[in-house]
């Protein structure tokens, strides 16, 4: 009885993940499974550096250091974070505006994180270069961003902390920040405060400008070469967001 029930749960689960939310679960865990059967570590070269990006304009590693992941529990955790966030953001968004918001995120967090790697680097009363050279990897900054919008959007007034304790939610992800900081080794705080940073600017409207209306994703949507990924259960069609 448990085996026959252990694979109908897992299926029930996996359909109720959304498109874009699967998507990069898929593909976050896929690049994590191919570098540890290739044997790949060479993560200086996709991670998040803001020395190479500014002196080699290698723009990828903002979107390639998203992707990669350190560890078995480094891949897991965030995954295991994504799936309730990402899913109910898309099912608010839709699919399309889902992948939009998060590369939008991702952009706007990595312009957060090189701003104040510079300020740090060239003040006036100190310089500070351990950010420009600090290479970090996951999706846990795009995931605080997304902890910013999901609370604001949900209205509720108090969060859980792990479980532990509740917090007004206009703290949880600065909470979410000093925890992890304090308990887990190799944590990006400059990452995950420009996650933070970069959910806030997109809940204040700072990032209007950089949305496309409601018309410009349905467009996307009824094109013929989206037509079977539209007709799929999973495809959240979008909305006003």
């Amino acid at each position: 009885m448990m085996g026959a029930g252990l694979p109908t749960r897992f299926h029930q689960w996996w359909e109720g993940i959304p498109f874009a939310t699967s998507s990069v679960l898929i593909g976050c865990s896929t690049i994590y499974l191919v570098c540890l059967l290739a044997g790949y570590d060479s993560f200086m070269e996709i991670c998040f550096l803001p020395s190479a990006i500014l002196s080699k304009f290698q723009v990828y590693r903002i979107y390639t250091s998203i992707m990669f992941h350190s560890s078995l529990l480094h891949v897991m955790f965030n995954m295991l974070a994504l799936v309730p966030l990402g899913s109910e953001l898309e099912r608010i968004m839709g699919s399309i505006r889902m992948l939009h918001t998060i590369i939008l995120l991702a952009t706007s967090s990595a312009l957060f994180h090189i701003l104040i790697a510079l300020l740090a680097a060239y003040n006036p009363l100190h310089h500070y270069v351990n950010f420009m050279n600090e290479c970090s990897i996951g999706f846990s900054g795009v995931l605080f961003s997304m902890i910013v919008i999901e609370t604001s959007l949900s209205g509720i007034q108090s969060r859980s902390v792990l479980g532990l304790f509740e917090v007004p939610a206009k703290w949880y992800a600065w909470i979410l920040l000093l925890v992890f900081q304090l308990l887990m080794s190799n944590v990006s705080l400059l990452g995950h405060l420009c996650g933070i940073l970069s959910g806030f600017a997109y809940t204040y409207g700072l990032f209007t400008y950089l949305l496309p209306g409601t018309s410009f994703f349905s467009s996307i949507e009824s094109s013929s070469w989206l037509s079977a990924l539209v007709r799929r259960p999973k495809f959240i069609l979008s909305t006003g967001g």
